[in-house]
């Protein structure tokens, strides 16, 4: 009971704070009941005078309310679905930018995470030189074996960050079970579910162990791309609360002037974004899903270098076949197997029918090439296909909806800097490449590969299920002649499951080779 309470006086106080701030002017009231659209115009009644516009009322909002908001704001940035694009795009402006914590709380919190003191384990720690909701970064340097001195880059988590979450959290689930029990509609927003879903990326992201296991696996997928480079992690520096890794020297993305001063092509560098993300996300399946500008840097060779791995996304082979076939169907203008390639990932269901769709996806492409390529946006052009295959029932894909948006963020930076540039041709080599190497004579190869190591694996099972038999059989041959025939007609039962569950591992193993050679 008195949880509750305190929960409901948070409520109140986040309520207010999103009325004063302005917050409450992304809520549509047509969505809404009777009683909380009076709600609703109650609490703009509330806003202060001279607010801005858009992501700006909402930043103060959300800052005002602490560093487990923001973070919440930054979340739904990533989530169109839930929030929509337009206030997805605005949420994507929050920035993640407060006041630093004294250096000597930094201090300590490295000294207890490695057991030992500040000099022990780097040479130099400076001052804070960037400060964020979650954690803090520094620069310090270290002397090898050898006498060689170099920087990194120490992100150090702020002091009860945690605790704090923890407790905004109990609020933040209070108060989606109070808008579920008012509004049922609002249920079609699952914001129990998104609290859920904000609370494990938020644990995670808290874990700077595995920061630095998507910063070493992004860095592995991408060593041999030319212009692209991922800083890489010191791991015997690295643990729950502090991350280290290599310092970079370069300009941030968004300084043009620095650029151009530098000798750096700002219409390579467009190029440079566009590839790189789809590289990271058809060929490897593993994306950088925060590539906003402050986050992304050129270096003296003119590479492409990114940092802050806290937000990756993550797609399966067939999710990567369907991204690669439908930007290829669009570029060929075959639509049709832009149709086909989403009933075979079975995101459509097969009721529906495939020309049908394929003249629903043409009403999407047809203009697309009535217009210039440096018109064209790719990013727009997923987000009408989605909202053409919601008309055909097809489900919300969390992770190509975070493709999705990652795509509009890394599309509008490399317009900023190539205002002219053709997205589609930019992106034709990376994915003609893929499809060549996976859907072509090797990819074919190693499907055959996979399939015979399922078989493999059927009949490594048999012996398995043959023992099961013999067991059953023992048992029955130990059970007496009480219950011969009830026995009986049970080891027969377990002998046809046992044969039938063969039979049916090797159809399956049958069919996948089949289908890898089609």
């Amino acid at each position: 009971m008195i949880g509750a309470v305190f929960h409901l006086v948070r409520g109140a106080h986040v309520g207010f704070v999103m009325a004063r701030e302005g917050g409450l002017a992304f809520m549509d009231p047509s969505q809404l009941p009777p009683h909380l659209r009076l709600a609703l115009r109650v609490g703009r009644m509330l806003e202060r005078p001279g607010l801005g516009e858009g992501a700006a009322r909402l930043s103060a909002a959300l800052t005002r309310l602490g560093p487990s908001y923001v973070k919440f704001g930054q979340f739904l940035a990533t989530r169109p679905d839930i929030v929509g694009m337009a206030a997805a795009i605005d949420l994507e402006k929050l920035q993640d930018r407060v006041p630093p914590f004294p250096q000597g709380q930094s201090i300590r919190v490295v000294e207890t995470s490695f057991g030992r003191p500040l000099r022990e384990v780097f040479a130099s720690f400076s001052e804070p030189i960037a400060a964020a909701s979650i954690a803090q970064v520094h620069k310090a340097t270290v002397i090898d074996a050898d006498g060689t001195q170099r920087n990194l880059a120490v992100k150090v988590m702020r002091p009860g960050v945690r605790e704090r979450f923890q407790r905004d959290l109990q609020a933040m689930r209070f108060m989606a079970r109070v808008v579920h029990a008012l509004s049922p509609q609002a249920e079609r927003l699952r914001p129990r579910e998104v609290v859920e879903i904000l609370a494990r990326s938020v644990m995670m992201e808290m874990d700077f162990r595995l920061e630095a296991a998507a910063m070493s696996e992004l860095a592995q997928n991408t060593a041999d791309d030319a212009d692209f480079r991922v800083p890489k992690p010191e791991w015997e520096l690295t643990a729950r609360d502090v991350l280290t890794s290599e310092w970079i020297e370069g300009a941030r993305l968004h300084d043009h002037a620095t650029l151009i001063a530098a000798g750096h092509d700002l219409r390579a560098l467009g190029r440079t974004v566009i590839q790189s993300f789809l590289r990271q996300a058809i060929r490897d399946g593993f994306f950088h899903a925060d590539m906003h500008p402050g986050n992304l840097f050129v270096d003296a060779e003119g590479r492409l270098t990114a940092v802050d791995f806290g937000i990756m996304g993550r797609l399966g082979l067939k999710e990567r076949r369907f991204l690669a076939e439908i930007l290829l169907g669009f570029i060929l203008r075959d639509y049709k197997r832009v149709a086909q390639v989403h009933f075979e990932a079975g995101y459509v269901p097969a009721h529906h029918s495939v020309d049908d769709f394929a003249q629903a996806i043409r009403a999407i492409g047809e203009p697309i090439h009535q217009r210039r390529a440096d018109e064209i946006s790719m990013a727009k052009v997923l987000t009408l296909l989605f909202d053409v295959t919601a008309l055909f029932d097809m489900s919300t894909r969390t992770e190509l909806v975070m493709l999705q948006k990652t795509m509009v963020v890394v599309e509008g930076v490399a317009r900023s800097l190539d205002p002219q540039l053709d997205m589609w041709t930019g992106a034709e080599p990376v994915v003609r490449s893929w499809i060549a190497r996976n859907l072509g004579p090797i990819g074919r190869i190693e499907s055959a590969g996979r399939a015979v190591l399922t078989i493999a694996d059927v009949v490594g099972d048999v012996p398995d299920l043959s023992q099961r038999l013999k067991r059953i059989l023992i048992r029955l041959d130990e059970a007496g002649t009480g219950d011969a025939q009830r026995l009986e007609a049970f080891a027969r039962q377990e002998k046809r499951r046992a044969l039938w569950s063969t039979l049916a591992l090797w159809g399956i193993a049958i069919g996948a080779l089949v289908m890898a050679f089609r």
